[in-house]
């Protein structure tokens, strides 16, 4: 790992999927990320929440099926991610549903973020968007949505 003054921001994200049903749709659009060194998966854990609210890790050969092949992430793990983290991701997950815990860092904003340090700036607050909200608002001031955007995201 680069030393942590070149790297870029850091982001994690917690993907449920509801009645534990990993399709492995979306795995080949992570991979290209990082094959296009936009990200770098740090860390990749699935996790399930049984219906009595116990939450479990998953191994990479319980998830999917026939048309999800997730060995491309076996070893992705930088230590990251421990018992108290996946415990606190499946909070936020309903019973019976798995997720998939992800820790990344933009690549492509290591430079922005090299530049800034370098000229002692500090980042002071971060936050998302949810894309539902975005939407509600550019609805309400009757705006279509971004070109080339999608409300399904």
């Amino acid at each position: 790992m680069d030393s942590v003054e070149d790297m870029g921001p850091v982001d994690y994200l917690v993907i449920e999927f509801p009645g534990s049903r990993l399709t492995g749709e979306a795995l080949p659009l992570l991979v290209d990320l990082a094959d296009r060194r936009i990200v770098r998966i740090l860390d990749l854990a699935f996790i399930r929440k049984d219906a009595d609210g116990s939450v479990a890790a998953l191994e990479l050969r319980d998830l999917g099926d026939d048309e999800a092949d997730l060995t491309v992430f076996e070893g992705a793990s930088s230590g990251l991610l421990d018992e108290g983290d996946l415990a606190e991701a499946g909070n936020a997950l309903e019973p019976g549903s798995s997720a998939a815990v992800l820790v990344y860092e933009n690549l492509w904003a290591a430079p922005l973020a090299r530049a800034l340090r370098r000229s002692g700036a500090e980042l002071v607050a971060s936050g998302r968007i949810p894309v539902q909200a975005l939407l509600a608002s550019l609805d309400a001031v009757g705006e279509p949505p971004p070109p080339g955007g999608s409300a399904a995201a």
